[in-house]
C-alpha cells in the first residue's frame, strides 16, 4: 500500500551544519507516528520540509506516491498536508469562531467573495460551528481569543488544523507546556481524530506518545535512529542514553 508520506534520504543543512541528515521514513496512511528526540535533533526542520516551509538540500518527500519534493507550501496543504505549530499561531483579536470560519472560508470555493462577512455564509459557519464543537469549543465561538486560557488555544489550533480537511495532520508539540488536566484533553481530542487522517506528532512526553502512537521514529543529529512500537523505544537502552545527554 502507498504510505501517506515517504521521504527518501532527506537532508537539509545551514551551512556547514546537518540539521536533517539522510532521513528516510514510511508512515502508511491512517497511521499516527510519533517523532521524538532531543533537542536539537531536527524535528521541526524535518516538519518544515514536509510542509513545504523549507526545501530540503538533498533527497525526496512522497505525498500518496506523489513527489511533492520541490511543490510550495500552499500547493501542499491543497492537497490536503495540514499542521499546528510548537508556539500558538491563532489570530488574538478575533473571536474563536471568526478563526475557525476564516479557515474553513480558506479552502472554500467561495473564498474569493470578499464583498460578503465571512460569519454571513451559512454553509462556512455551519462547518466552523461543528469543528469547535469537536473540540469542546462551541459554548467559547464569541470569546476573543486573547482571552481563552493557553490549554483552549491549543484546542483551537486542532479546530483549524481540522477545518482544512487534511489527510496529513503534522503537530508540533501539541502538548507542550499544559497542565495535566489540559494535556489529558489535547490527547484525548488527538486520539478521536478519524483514521482517514494520518497523523504525525513531535511530542517530547513519553506518557502522551505511549497513549497516542502506533509507531515512533526517534531522531538524533539529524538521522532516524530507530524506529519501533512506543514499548520497543522506551525500553531502548541507546534512546535513554540519547534523552539523557550521554551521546
Amino acid at each position: 500500500m502507498t504510505p501517506a508520506i515517504e521521504t527518501v534520504a532527506l537532508s537539509r543543512s545551514f551551512g556547514g551544519v546537518h540539521a536533517v541528515d539522510g532521513a528516510s521514513l514510511r508512515v502508511p496512511a491512517g497511521q499516527r507516528r510519533a517523532i521524538i528526540g532531543p533537542n536539537g535533533a531536527g524535528k521541526t526542520t524535518f516538519f518544515n520540509c514536509l510542509t513545504g516551509v523549507l526545501r530540503p538540500t538533498s533527497g525526496r518527500i512522497l505525498l500518496f506516491g506523489a513527489d511533492v519534493t520541490r511543490m510550495p507550501e500552499y500547493r501542499r496543504a491543497r492537497l490536503g498536508v495540514g499542521r499546528t505549530y510548537q508556539i500558538s499561531n491563532v489570530f488574538l483579536g478575533l473571536t474563536v469562531l471568526e478563526n475557525v470560519a476564516l479557515a474553513v472560508h480558506g479552502t472554500s470555493r467561495l473564498k474569493w467573495m470578499v464583498h460578503r462577512s465571512v460569519d454571513r455564509l451559512s454553509d462556512t459557519r455551519e462547518q466552523a460551528l461543528g469543528e469547535l464543537d469537536k473540540v469542546g469549543l462551541a459554548h467559547r465561538r464569541d470569546v476573543v481569543v486573547r482571552a481563552l486560557s493557553y490549554g483552549e488555544r491549543r484546542q483551537l489550533e486542532l479546530a483549524l488544523a481540522m477545518a482544512s480537511r487534511p489527510r496529513v495532520l503534522l503537530l508540533d508539540e501539541p502538548t507542550a507546556g499544559l497542565a495535566p488536566a489540559e494535556r489529558q484533553r489535547v490527547s484525548e481530542l488527538i486520539a478521536d481524530i478519524p483514521r482517514a487522517v494520518t497523523v504525525i506528532l513531535i511530542e517530547h512526553d513519553m506518557s502522551v506518545v505511549m497513549g497516542l502512537a502506533d509507531e515512533v521514529t526517534v531522531l538524533h543529529r539529524g538521522k532516524v535512529m530507530l524506529d519501533g512500537p512506543p514499548e520497543v523505544i522506551q525500553g531502548n537502552a541507546e534512546v535513554r542514553e540519547v534523552y539523557l545527554g550521554r551521546r
